[in-house]
C-alpha cells in the first residue's frame, strides 16, 4: 500500500479548558478593573480643576475618603448581597432607624452607651433576617420587600420619635455614660492635623474581610453559586436560604455601624437620617462591577467605586462648582461605568487566550 493511501489523522482538539489566559486578559476580568480606571481618572479630573490646591494633598484625601468611608461600609455588604443575587432598599434608612433607637435607648431608657450599642446591632441583625425570611419563604422580589421596609421604618422613624421627643430629632447622646470610650471607636478623628476618620479604618477592614470570604471562604463560594443559579446551587448542597439571609442581616448590621458612627459623632440623629442613601450604596457596588443579576462582583470594587462617589462630592466642592449638579455627576459615572464594565467584559470573554 503507497503512502497516498494511508488515511490522514487529525490531531485532537485542544481543550480550551486546558488554555492558558493571558495576563491582560485576566486583569480585564476582574470586576474591581473598569472602577479602578474610573477612579484614577476622576481622581486626575479633579486635581486638575481643584481652586483650593487640597484635593491631592493629605487634606484633600482625608475629606473625600470621609465622604467614601460612609459609603463604603455598607456599599461593601451590598455587593455581597448583590454578588448573592438580592437586593436591599432599606439599608439607608437603616442608618436612620438604628441611630434613633441607640439614641432613645441612651437617652430615654438611661441605658448605658456600650449596652445599647450591643442592643442597636442585634436589633438590625433581627431586621435584616427578617427581610431575608420574607424573600425566601414568600419568594417576593427583594425589591418589593424591602421597599416595603423601607416605607415601613421611615413611618416609625418619625412617628415614634415624634411621640417620645416632640421633635424629629434624639440629641444629648453625649450625656450617656460610656459616650467618650464608644466615640474613640467608632467616631474619633486620627493623625493631626489632618483629621482622618476613624471610620476610614473601619471602611478598610471590613473591605478586607469580605474580600478574604469572597476569595477564600467557603460562605464566599455559596454566595456566589447562590447569585449565579440559586437552583443548582440548592442541587449541590449549598443552604441557599441560610446564604441569603446571612446576607440580609450582614447589610442590616453594616446600615447600624454608620448609624452609630454618625449619632457618636454628630451627637444627635435626625429622623430622616440616612433616606436616600440606599441608592448610593448600591451605585457604588454597580460602579464596582457587581452585576444586577448577581453571581458576580467584588468588595474591592464596591470600595472603590465608594471613592469615586467620594471623590465626586468633595471634588465638585473643591472645584467651586455648584452642588446642585452632584446627583447627576453620580448618574453620569453610574451610566459611563456600565458602559465600561460590559465593554471590557466582553474584549476579556473574547480575548486572545
Amino acid at each position: 500500500m503507497s503512502t497516498t493511501d494511508v488515511p490522514s489523522v487529525k490531531p485532537p482538539a485542544r481543550d480550551e479548558r486546558l488554555a492558558q489566559t493571558t495576563a491582560v486578559t485576566r486583569l480585564l476580568r476582574r470586576p474591581e478593573f473598569g472602577a479602578l480606571v474610573g477612579a484614577v481618572g476622576v481622581f486626575v479630573l479633579f486635581a486638575i480643576v481643584d481652586k483650593t490646591g487640597q484635593f491631592a494633598s493629605l487634606n484633600g484625601l482625608a475629606r473625600w475618603s470621609d465622604s467614601a468611608s460612609t459609603i463604603g461600609i455598607v456599599a461593601v455588604a451590598v455587593a455581597l448581597l448583590m454578588i448573592g443575587g438580592e437586593f436591599d432598599l432599606s439599608a439607608g434608612v437603616m442608618v436612620g432607624t438604628t441611630g434613633l433607637f441607640m439614641g432613645l435607648l441612651v437617652t430615654q431608657a438611661g441605658m448605658l452607651v456600650w449596652p445599647a450599642i450591643l442592643l442597636t446591632f442585634l436589633f438590625a441583625g433581627a431586621v435584616g433576617a427578617m427581610n431575608g425570611w420574607l424573600v425566601v419563604k414568600t419568594r417576593l422580589p427583594s425589591f418589593i420587600v424591602t421597599l416595603a421596609t423601607f416605607f415601613s421604618l421611615q413611618g416609625i422613624n418619625l412617628g415614634v420619635t415624634k411621640v417620645i421627643t416632640d421633635t424629629v430629632r434624639v440629641a444629648g447622646i453625649d450625656e450617656g455614660i460610656g459616650f467618650d470610650s464608644a466615640r474613640a471607636v467608632f467616631a474619633t478623628d486620627l493623625w493631626d492635623p489632618y483629621k482622618f476618620r476613624i471610620a476610614v479604618v473601619w471602611w478598610i477592614v471590613i473591605t478586607i474581610v469580605a474580600t478574604w470570604v469572597l476569595t477564600r471562604a467557603r460562605f464566599g463560594n455559596w454566595i456566589t453559586a447562590v447569585g449565579g443559579d440559586a437552583n443548582a446551587a440548592r442541587n449541590t448542597g449549598v443552604p441557599v436560604a441560610r446564604t441569603k439571609i446571612y446576607l440580609f442581616m450582614c447589610t442590616s448590621m453594616s446600615a447600624a455601624l454608620v448609624g452609630i458612627m454618625t449619632a457618636l459623632r454628630l451627637r444627635s440623629v435626625q429622623a430622616g437620617q440616612g433616606v436616600g442613601e440606599e441608592f448610593t450604596f448600591i451605585i457604588a457596588a454597580v460602579v464596582g462591577g457587581c452585576l444586577l443579576t448577581g453571581g458576580f462582583g467584588s468588595a474591592i470594587g464596591a470600595s472603590i467605586g465608594a471613592s469615586i462617589i467620594g471623590m465626586a462630592f468633595i471634588g465638585i466642592a473643591f472645584a467651586g462648582w455648584n452642588t446642585d449638579w452632584s446627583f447627576l455627576f453620580l448618574g453620569v459615572i453610574l451610566f459611563m461605568a456600565v458602559m465600561v464594565n460590559t465593554i471590557i467584559s466582553r474584549r476579556a470573554s473574547g480575548g486572545r487566550r
